[in-house]
């Protein structure tokens, strides 16, 4: 999710929530670790509805873009963008096939902020992307390159972000690895990324036989979660934050979760 997942609904301020839909050709996603399984579209398409719902029940405004079943990954609206509040960047898949995402994403935010572009060579993805106040951490990953992090730091810094990059080895994108639990704490699996850029954060690893637990959204007070990795979120709980569960086993078959389903930001 863009870097407002960091939470448009928790002070009370109006928030925005960008999705699009399911396309049918949702099995011909790009896939980098996961072996291709098949994807139950009708069972999809529900929980991508129960995710909008839950965001429209947090006081977002929920604004969904029509799939194109040319572009398999469409629904994965993260990747194509890094909207801050004064700001958005657009992004560069390094994939090819999923250039053709850009330009409805575009249209959507323009009205909203000023929008600046990732030119090739540099590729960046916007689930490379993790926002804690004012640090952006970046994933230098299969995905976003150095002239990537190059044309973030361009972006960011003279907005007043400090942008700081890390490794990433064993997955997809950086927030596969890690995301916000408050703007201080952060869920995380260590062995797919380089730690060191977190040292100052309270850190809670996912429990060692849920490696993929890492991925959750923050919104409107709550720390929303897929049920699959119940001793990560038996850790979530002792720890005081209120975890809603919400299935998305057929988006994970894709090589997303949470997070990559929405651009979150401030109206």
């Amino acid at each position: 999710m863009g870097p407002m997942a960091e939470g448009p609904a928790e002070g009370g301020t109006a928030g925005v929530a960008l999705m699009r839909g399911v396309p049918p050709t949702l099995e011909r996603c790009v896939l980098t670790y996961r072996e291709r399984e098949p994807i139950d579209l009708v069972r999809a398409a529900a929980q991508h509805a129960a995710y909008a719902d839950l965001l429209r029940s947090l006081g977002l405004e929920v604004r969904e873009l029509a799939a194109d079943p040319a572009l398999p990954d469409c629904c994965f609206v993260e990747d194509m963008a890094i909207v801050l509040d004064e700001a958005a960047l657009l992004a560069m898949p390094e994939a090819p096939s999923r250039r053709g995402e850009i330009p409805a994403v575009e249209a959507a935010l323009e009205r909203f902020r000023p929008l600046e572009r990732t030119p090739l060579p540099a590729t960046l993805e916007g689930g490379d992307v993790l926002r804690l106040g004012r640090r952006l951490f970046v994933g230098r990953s299969a995905r976003t390159n150095e002239a990537g992090i190059a044309r973030l730091v361009a972006f960011a810094e003279p907005l007043g972000y400090r942008v700081l990059p890390v490794p990433v080895t064993g997955c997809l994108h950086l927030k596969s690895a890690v995301t916000a639990l408050d703007d201080e704490r952060v869920l995380a699996n260590p062995s797919w990324i380089e730690m060191s850029a977190f040292a100052g954060l309270g850190v809670v690893p996912v429990a060692p036989e849920e490696p993929g637990a890492a991925n959750v959204l923050r919104v409107g007070g709550l720390v929303v979660a897929h049920p699959g990795f119940p001793r990560t979120l038996e850790r979530l709980s002792a720890l005081g934050y209120a975890v809603r569960t919400l299935d998305v086993s057929e988006f994970l078959k894709a090589e997303a979760a949470l997070t990559c389903k929405s651009l979150l930001f401030r109206a």
